[in-house]
């Protein structure tokens, strides 16, 4: 699985690197390293909305209070009901 964030000006205001640190934070305690791939990219194109985050090409948007929530709901379920899913 590959999360990317968008570090570019506009969402650096918003919060990107507290997003990045919260899902750094979160995936070396679930032990995802080895599944999840995290990285970061300028201008997503997407300045409108919150902290612009890909997960696997689908966008969303996040604040630096909403990411534990969003790893919860969304990567986490992915990851457990199929782990080789996380590999892709």
């Amino acid at each position: 699985m590959e999360i990317t964030v968008c570090i570019g000006s506009s969402c650096h205001l918003k919060g990107a690197p507290m997003v990045v640190e919260r899902l750094q934070r979160l995936i070396e305690t679930h032990e995802l390293a080895g599944s999840v791939v995290l990285r970061g990219s300028f201008c997503l194109n997407r300045c409108q909305s919150g902290v612009c985050v890909l997960v696997n090409g689908k966008a969303y948007s996040l604040t630096p209070e909403n990411t534990e929530r969003f790893f919860f709901e969304t990567i986490l379920p992915h990851c457990e009901e199929s782990p080789r899913a996380c590999l892709k």
